[in-house]
């Protein structure tokens, strides 16, 4: 019976020390998602998204060379593409880096692909 307690407190600190460090890292957690951007590139180099940490545009710039090897509707798509790459580029990356923080199982991935990570760093904090 002794060594059975023993067992559960053993187990009990463990568990209290991950939650320990996932409270410490959540602040750290937080400031790096918030300045998280990644960028992506078209094909041909003339058009250039960057998306934060959920995968919002925040910032799209065109070469002007764009505007005369495309045309409007070529344009649009090429566009649509590399914002779209560069989501899937960020949802991948912020999906390594929250996953430093939190154990394995931990449901990082449902929060990552819905972009919810307000209601993560809540979860843990």
């Amino acid at each position: 019976m002794a060594q059975r307690n023993e067992a559960l407190r053993g187990r009990a600190e463990e568990v209290l020390g991950q939650y320990e460090r996932i409270r410490a890292g959540m602040a750290e957690l937080r400031d790096r998602l918030s300045a998280f951007s990644t960028t992506a590139r078209s094909p041909d180099g003339l058009v250039i998204a960057t998306v934060d940490a959920r995968g919002q545009l925040v910032r799209l710039a065109f070469d002007p060379a764009a505007y005369r090897a495309h045309r409007p509707d070529q344009l649009a798509a090429v566009a649509t593409a590399t914002v779209r790459s560069a989501a899937t580029s960020a949802a991948a990356a912020v999906q390594d880096l929250v996953a430093g923080y939190l154990p394995p199982g931990s449901g990082v991935a449902d929060y990552v692909r819905s972009g919810q990570f307000d209601a993560l760093l809540r979860r843990h904090a």
